[in-house]
Formats: structure tokens, C-alpha cells, sequence
């Protein structure tokens, strides 16, 4: 996926979200979600507070059980939260992060936004705004995907040949 391809599904969803929301805490998925992150806040026009959030994964692991790290440095009870992340693949990881926000912050609602959903995946029950969805389970690399903790700064998406 070109540089151009990611700018027009980084406003897809800012789009969206600029539907829905007046308001929200974006809670950001580090490592990975830190460069979509970047590009959708500044396309967004309504207020936003800013945390992050990690859980250690392997790509594609549905039954991640690494430690979930957040700094919890916004209050974010009774406000809208979205969870930025660059894909999900599997769903695992996103729908523990979900669960983790939900059943221990109180917030008023919890969505989800990533640039890409991968067939395939777990069930997570809120709203996803996503700019597209994989037709297969291509291993990717780049715009904060990384392989090996290589190939993250790259400026495009690309599918990894091992």
C-alpha cells in the first residue's frame, strides 16, 4: 500500500470519526500505532486527550498473555475512548485491550480504530473503524508493522516474503 493509499484510509476513518464523536479520549497502541496515530489525530476536528497503552504480541497471536502496560494519565471515566492501533490481525491482543479498557476504567463507550482488519479474526464487540479490510492473511510490514523489530519507519505497507 502506497503512501498515498494510507493518506486516503487515514481520512476514511478520521471521516467517520469525526461523525461520531465530539469528544473522546484516543488511547494509542505502542509501539505500532504510534505513526497512524499521528496522521489521524491531526485530521480529526473535535477535542481529543491523548494516553497510550501496550501488550507485547506476536503478529497473529490469538492467545497473547503478555502483561498489559497503561499509564491510565487520563481519567477516563464516563468519556468516549477510542483505541488506535495499526491492524488487527487475529483480534486477540485488541479484544484484551477492549476488555482491560471496559472492565476496569468505566469508560462511557469504547471504539476501535485501525487502518486495517485482517479476515478471520476474533469477535470484538465495539464499534471498528477501519480503512481496510485484508482479503487474506498476508504477513505485512511497514507504517508501524514491524518483522523481527525491523521495517516499522517504513513510509508504505508491503507484504513480508521470508
Amino acid at each position: 500500500m502506497s503512501t498515498a493509499a494510507i493518506a486516503e484510509g487515514v481520512d476514511k476513518v478520521a471521516t467517520q470519526l469525526n461523525q461520531d464523536f465530539n469528544e473522546a479520549v484516543v488511547i494509542t497502541v505502542v509501539p505500532g500505532g504510534t505513526l497512524f496515530t499521528a496522521d489521524l489525530t491531526r485530521r480529526l476536528n473535535f477535542d481529543i486527550c491523548m494516553d497510550y497503552i501496550s501488550c507485547p504480541h506476536t503478529p497473529g497471536d490469538r492467545n497473547n498473555s503478555s502483561d498489559i502496560v497503561y499509564h491510565n494519565n487520563i481519567d477516563i471515566r464516563d468519556k468516549n475512548v477510542i483505541i488506535i492501533d495499526d491492524a488487527i490481525e487475529s483480534g486477540g491482543t485488541m479484544q484484551r485491550l477492549v476488555e482491560f479498557i471496559s472492565e476496569n476504567y468505566s469508560p462511557a463507550s469504547v471504539a476501535v480504530a485501525v487502518l486495517f482488519v485482517k479476515p478471520g479474526r476474533v469477535n470484538i464487540p465495539v464499534k471498528q473503524y477501519y480503512a481496510l479490510e485484508m482479503e487474506n492473511d498476508d504477513l505485512l510490514i511497514g507504517y508501524g508493522m514491524p518483522w523481527g523489530n525491523k521495517y516499522r519507519n517504513l513510509p508504505y505497507v508491503a507484504k513480508l516474503i521470508k
